[in-house]
């Protein structure tokens, strides 16, 4: 009986070691996929592997997590968003100019914030960790951006380039995901 009682023993022992190395790593999974959300999987495709895509979601988080973001205070809610006013505005008469100034004030208050400005690599990585729902607007937009500057962009990718650049603008100044409409207003 007492060598019945010790198999038991080691295999319940050899289960809870399996569950003690193997749930660590689905849990932590499972949180940077509610936490990254399509940035997870994005981050996933271009890294070698889940476990380098993991480690560097969460060097973003140790990165974000070393910054001093901030509120912006309503004073400068209210003059950001005149200047979108300004922005959208502008779009009517110069499409490309407006384009260019959406992109210099999302910068603009992404660094009112507390977020560094070093180069679009590192603001994307550094608004993945809580801004991962709207990087998808942002990158679009940057991508009609730069072909806006080599002189392929058409007034259609111009307008959809300020829908991206808003979603992202509204999130930062409010504090919440964007509702973008499909028009400039």
């Amino acid at each position: 009986m007492n060598s019945e009682i010790l198999i038991i023993v080691i295999v319940i022992a050899v289960v809870l070691a399996g569950a003690a190395v193997l749930v660590p790593p689905l849990l932590r999974r499972k949180r940077l996929r509610d936490r990254f959300g399509p940035e997870y999987d994005r981050t996933l495709e271009h890294t070698e592997g889940r476990r380098a895509a993991e480690r560097e979601l969460l060097q973003r988080e140790r990165r974000h997590d070393s910054l001093e973001l901030r509120e912006l205070t309503p004073e400068r809610k209210n003059e950001f968003t005149r200047d979108w006013a300004s922005v959208q505005e502008r779009f009517v008469d110069e499409p490309a100019d407006a384009v260019r100034e959406a992109d210099r004030l999302v910068t603009t208050v992404m660094a009112e914030r507390g977020y560094p400005t070093e180069g679009f690599d590192q603001q994307v990585a550094d608004l993945s960790v809580e801004h991962a729902a709207t990087l998808g607007h942002y990158r679009d937009a940057h991508t009609i951006a730069v072909a806006q500057a080599n002189g392929q962009a058409s007034t259609e990718d111009l307008r959809t380039a300020i829908v991206h650049y808003r979603a992202l603008f509204l999130e930062l100044t409010n504090g919440h995901t964007a509702q973008t409409k499909d028009t400039v207003s």
